[in-house]
């Protein structure tokens, strides 16, 4: 009989699928700061401007419209990626792995949802609350991803150090973990709605309409003060990113630090270091957003993918925290190996 369970094809379907998510984010961020968010047509074109562009199949060759068509094309590329990850999941891990069946179809479900709130953004003309939701929903997706590989990929043992940790201090890193992730999706959020009160793409608005130098060049104070809400409304939607950015700060720093105090080894060490360095150069980079008085559209690109990367590695080490990741057991090849994958029944 042959055994099912997580091959090495399907590992590369779950990678392909997360790097073309991941690129998808991060193409999302060139559309909007190039001003091609309405490279299709204007709002309340209808269908003309989505899933047509300008009324037509293809794009022509205005560069708006390439960009943007560009970006679509990859969210279907992305879209047909996790049809084909559900189906190829279900086939083969069905009965041994349910929790990352679900996870495959729901992340169908969301790629689904992402499109529509994609048509919805535009037809009401890039609004900031409709572009913050699209990039969490993002986020999520990739937060879907993530959990899925770490429920298929190779497992080496736990991480954790030689003498293990007592079982409440294992249980308040588990939730320090999950409200790390939590704050930084909230700060990632915060900046989508802040981005989305800005001019790109938008005819409607200034070149100084938005949130992004409602505290001047000051950084990390703001108009004199330190968090002074209430002095406006764009303020307030800045002070609120700086706000949800303090905590992440002050959460990841505490998460990596005890973790690393515990002396873990191999993806559990490697995550809880790169979180460190993540956070950091995250920091600067939205300093330096600040501090330079003309925008930057390279800069603030590399803000939201280095915010991206900081989720995913964040997200990353809570699942490596995860309860069930000590009982795993270890799965290093596809159907040819003589492993049997965790919770598989034996056949008669």
């Amino acid at each position: 009989m042959t055994r099912k369970g997580p091959s090495a094809g399907l590992r590369r379907l779950v990678l392909v699928t997360l790097g073309a998510t991941f690129a998808l984010v991060v193409v999302g961020g060139v559309v909007r700061l190039s001003d091609s968010g309405l490279g299709c047509g204007p709002a309340g074109s209808g269908l003309q401007g989505w899933p047509l562009c300008r009324g037509d199949l293809l794009p022509g060759l205005e560069l708006n419209a390439v960009i943007e068509y560009s970006h679509r094309a990859l969210a279907s590329a992305v879209g047909l990626l996790m049809i084909a990850l559900a189906v190829v999941a279900r086939r083969r891990l069905r009965g041994s792995h349910r929790g990352v069946v679900w996870a495959t179809f729901a992340a169908v479900v969301l790629v689904v949802a992402q499109g529509l709130l994609g048509a919805v953004t535009v037809e009401r003309n890039l609004d900031a609350a409709l572009v913050a939701a699209h990039l969490g929903l993002a986020m999520l997706l990739l937060g879907l991803l993530l959990y899925v590989w770490w429920g298929v990929r190779p497992q080496r043992g736990h991480g954790g150090g030689p003498g293990g940790s007592p079982a409440g201090r294992e249980r308040g890193l588990r939730w320090l973990s999950l409200a790390a992730s939590a704050a930084i999706l909230c700060t990632i959020v915060a900046g989508g709605y802040m981005a989305g009160t800005e001019k790109y793409g938008r005819s409607d608005r200034g070149e100084s309409a938005g949130a992004h130098y409602a505290c001047g060049t000051d950084f990390p104070a703001c108009n004199g003060g330190f968090m002074p809400f209430g002095q406006s409304s764009l303020a307030d939607v800045h002070l609120t990113h700086r706000g949800f950015m303090y905590l992440a700060a002050a959460l990841v720093l505490a998460l990596a630090i005890l973790t690393l105090r515990r002396r873990p080894r191999g993806r559990e060490a490697r995550l809880a270091a790169g979180s460190i360095g993540l956070l950091l150069l995250q920091i600067l980079l939205g300093a330096l957003n600040v501090w330079i008085s003309d925008q930057l559209e390279l800069l603030i690109l590399a803000h939201l993918t280095v915010a991206t990367l900081l989720w995913m590695s964040v997200t990353g080490l809570a699942l490596e925290l995860s309860p069930a990741r000590a009982g795993r057991t270890e799965t290093t090849g596809d159907d040819r190996s003589g492993h049997r994958p965790a919770g598989e029944p034996v056949p008669a």
